[in-house]
């Protein structure tokens, strides 16, 4: 069953609902990423399309690729992308990652971004929609396969920004290393004070020297109320100066 909603940017976004739905971690994943003018970018696994939805919407990239394996979801995220009137800007490609080419984008990219799947296929309940489970499950490669084809994609000097779990911190900076992509930038989320950090937003680049940034911590909430950051996120579509100073 399908669900069509308005989200952020007055983006028009249908959603199957016993899917992986619309959260925070994209919301979060679109403000990170800087943009440049006239550039151009891959989303790996776009999923519903929402993430490069958001990014057209800031005008953060003049074309995006956006590569979506399960035909289910590339056919949805083709029908936000004609909803919102970004066909010129996005191009949605039903393949998958692991089988990606430069020709795919037609020359390298100025940055790619992931919302990967964040478990193992060993771990977690197995859910009853396999669109889900896929999401949220290496079913169609690990966070390794997602940083090969961002190494494979970028042009040096390009950015690949990805939102991650703090536990598995380690799994994402080994693969990094191995494809030779530098960590640059990291913000780490918590929901509120009293907890400990729910998620991570990478930044790392191609081709650079070493040394990376580490934000002040951002907060979702304070009590029961969001914080300031996070409602200049939700109005502005970008963090603010604090978490972009490199």
């Amino acid at each position: 069953m399908e669900r069509t909603d308005k989200i952020n940017s007055d983006i028009t976004l249908t959603q199957n609902i016993s899917g992986l739905t619309y959260g925070t971690d994209a919301l979060l994943l679109s403000a990170f990423i800087k943009g440049k003018r006239g550039g151009r970018a891959a989303e790996l696994g776009t999923g519903t399309g929402v993430i490069s939805l958001l990014a057209s919407a800031r005008g953060k990239f003049s074309r995006i690729y956006a590569y979506e394996v399960q035909k289910e979801y590339a056919d949805l995220a083709q029908k936000n992308v004609t909803a919102n009137s970004f066909d010129s800007v996005i191009k949605v490609i039903n393949k998958d990652i692991r089988q990606a080419a430069v020709a795919d984008v037609e020359k390298e990219v100025d940055a790619v971004f992931a919302n990967p799947p964040y478990m193992r296929c060993d771990t977690g309940f197995r859910n009853e929609d396999d669109g889900k489970y896929a999401a949220r499950h290496e079913v169609f490669g690990g966070i390794s396969d997602f940083c090969d084809c961002a190494r494979l994609l970028l042009k040096n000097g390009g950015s690949f920004y990805v939102v991650w779990r703090p536990d598995r911190f380690s799994d994402l900076v080994c693969a990094l290393d191995a494809a030779s992509l530098m960590p640059k930038r990291v913000v780490t989320v918590y929901n509120d004070p009293d907890h400990s950090p729910c998620l991570m937003l990478i930044e790392a680049r191609k081709g650079v020297g070493k040394g990376t940034f580490f934000t002040r911590p951002f907060f979702i909430k304070n009590g029961d109320k969001q914080t300031e950051e996070m409602n200049f996120i939700c109005e502005k579509g970008v963090f603010d100066e604090r978490y972009r100073k490199e």
